[in-house]
């Protein structure tokens, strides 16, 4: 049970930042190929490399090389005839000539999807690394070189991390020498080591292992070599690796991002896309962000957006454009570039994993007002609207941030409309995943803000206010606050708000109230404040248990929540009963604190709600004393 429970937690960790692409091998039809001269010649030659002795062997081996390896009728005669179980034996002898042209041999056709796992099965990764630790400088390369072919699926990778295959890896990038000065050979080993590692870091255990053997530094220093056949697999496994935080970090603080950039000017576009990659991953973080533009990185990327033929370098690139994007100085530089005008084009006839990106960074761009007129201009809003109708998760949520961003200008409003849109986000409430949920909501909230006749818009939607409203028993927080704040804006109509009220918009909104969420709290406080406007809503408030946990929000740290709760509070304290829990809750004193605020929201709503709750005192007294 023990063992079979370790191995399952093993496979966790292989899981990788990208599907194996070959977890299944295909079975092929037998009989085929057996017709095939290529598979006469192999199975002629099977008989010497099995039985001759060393010199008949290594002429059977070089005259096996002689065919067309890389034909698949010669790959799977070689499996067929037994003669893959020998080259995998004549790894483990003494003889450097046998197994120079074995692994030379198995180099050739473990490009096969079926070769590669009968390798696997034969036990032949486990010797490959031990030949690592061989003298024999082109045998280790031939090696490594194979490795990396095998262990493109999980369990290749797995094998090679536990007979300690990763260190030796590593050790072999360590053949820099100190001048830095590249040397041919140094570079070869290096190339071979790191196309291995490539092949391994899809395994988050291997990202890992990378790190513990002192990986990072090596890589670091080998992307300051000028060649591209060492480049691209260290680049490969530095943006594979880039998936890990403290992989991230070491990229921003070892000084990588400036060669990553430098690379992006690069003659070779698999440099380029793996370069992109990279950045793409590393600039979630703020500091790589700021790194990216200090190093110039944002022309060449916003540069490369015209080579749009190789959708992986596209993919790449506008994934980079898109985090950078998140920066606010970067899209003011983006702005120079007319990198928004370029971003729109690309929103028609692009593969999915683009389309992501580009919505993704004209999503981050909107933020800025002039970037929202370029969208309308450039005739983008139609294809934004268009892409509503996905059913890609990732896309929706990128989409709906875009939409929602161009609606906060009136006139991208019009067209939003005009085109269906907002009863496009409207549908996506109801779609089962709650990112998709959460950022309709969001992006509702300008479209209700600044549509012109917005009540009416709103109570067009069939069923649409009760769907708003049910969403306050999600599970989510990120849905519930969305919700909060498109609630807050709709209720601004009273129509909507009678309807929302039927619904049991306040008992659904107090039950949320002993949050310790601050974002959530201060959207909740602004749509219990804007639900206080109808009917006997501000009783119903106090009856159903929201006003002592309000009270708490004030000594939250954050100013906004300050904000919204003084406004519910000053709403709520209309009514005497609240303003007894209120008291009750010690909120005078808070509010007192808060009447001496710079925000002048703020300072008249605590004065209000202080002056309510005094005068209800003063009432009470009277009463009392008359």
């Amino acid at each position: 049970i023990f063992s079979k429970a370790s191995s399952s937690l093993e496979d966790i960790g292989e899981s990788s930042s990208e599907t194996d692409e070959d977890e299944q091998p295909v079975h092929r039809q037998e009989g085929s190929t057996d017709l095939s001269p290529e598979y006469w010649g192999i199975q002629k030659l099977a008989k010497y490399v099995k039985g001759g002795d060393p010199t008949a062997t290594v002429i059977a081996l070089c005259s096996m090389r002689d065919l067309n390896l890389s034909q698949e009728a010669c790959q799977l005669a070689i499996k067929d005839t037994g003669c893959l179980e020998v080259l995998i034996n004549l790894l483990d002898t003494e003889e450097i000539k046998c197994q120079t042209g074995s692994l030379k041999i198995l180099k050739e056709i473990s490009q096969n999807v079926l070769i590669r796992h009968a390798i696997a099965d034969l036990g032949g990764l486990e010797i490959m690394v031990k030949i690592l630790d061989s003298p024999d400088t082109d045998l280790k390369c031939l090696a490594a070189e194979t490795i990396a072919n095998v262990a493109r699926f999980k369990r290749a990778r797995k094998t090679v991390r536990q007979h300690g295959g990763i260190n030796r890896l590593v050790e072999l990038l360590e053949s820099i020498s100190v001048e830095s000065s590249f040397q041919a050979e140094d570079t070869e080993t290096a190339r071979c080591g790191a196309l291995a590692l490539w092949s391994c870091s899809k395994s988050t255990r291997n990202k890992k292992a990378i790190r513990k053997a002192g990986g990072i530094p090596l890589l670091a220093r080998w992307l300051k070599c000028s060649h591209t056949s060492i480049l691209i697999p260290i680049v490969g496994t530095l943006q594979e690796c880039a998936s890990e935080p403290s992989y991230r970090l070491a990229i921003r603080t070892e000084g990588m991002i400036e060669d990553l950039v430098k690379n992006l000017s690069s003659e070779h576009e698999e440099l380029q896309m793996h370069c992109a990659s990279a950045i793409f991953k590393c600039a979630e973080d703020e500091e790589t962000r700021d790194l990216v533009r200090k190093h110039e990185g944002l022309q060449p990327l916003s540069a490369l957006l015209d080579n749009s033929e190789n959708k992986q370098l596209l993919a790449a690139v506008t994934g980079a454009i898109w985090k950078c994007a998140i920066s606010r100085e970067n899209v003011l530089k983006f702005q120079e570039y007319k990198t928004v005008e370029t971003l729109v084009t690309l929103l028609t006839d692009q593969p999915e994993e683009v389309l992501i990106n580009v919505i993704g960074a004209l999503g981050e761009c909107c933020q800025e007002q002039e970037n929202r007129g370029t969208i309308r201009r450039c005739g983008g809003i139609a294809p934004m609207v268009k892409l509503l109708s996905s059913t890609n998760r990732a896309l929706l949520v990128n989409v709906n941030k875009a939409v929602g961003g161009c609606a906060m200008e009136p006139e991208n409003m019009a067209v939003i409309d005009s085109l269906d849109g907002v009863r496009l986000l409207w549908s996506l409430l109801k779609n089962p995943n709650p990112d998709v949920q959460a950022s309709a909501a969001w992006a509702l909230c300008p479209c209700v803000e600044n549509a012109k006749n917005s009540g009416e818009m709103v109570r067009s939607f069939v069923g649409g206010l009760e769907l708003i409203v049910n969403l306050l028993k999600s599970k989510d927080k990120e849905v519930l606050t969305s919700v909060c704040a498109a609630i807050a804006n709709i209720a601004k109509d009273q129509e909507n708000l009678a309807v929302m009220t039927d619904h049991g918009v306040v008992p659904l909104l107090s039950k949320l109230a002993n949050t310790n969420n601050n974002k959530l709290r201060r959207h909740l406080a602004e749509a219990i404040a804007h639900c206080c406007m109808w009917g006997s809503n501000r009783v119903a408030f106090g009856e159903t248990k929201a006003v002592a946990p309000l009270a708490r929000y004030l000594k939250a740290k954050d100013p906004l929540v300050h904000r919204a709760t003084a406004l519910a509070l000053y709403q709520l304290s209309e009514d005497p009963n609240n303003c007894v829990i209120m008291h009750e809750n010690g909120v005078v004193k808070l509010l007192l604190a808060m009447v001496g605020s710079t925000d002048d929201t703020l300072q008249e709503a605590a004065a209000g709600c202080i002056a309510n709750i005094r005068r209800l005192a003063l009432a009470t007294e009277k009463a009392k004393y008359g």
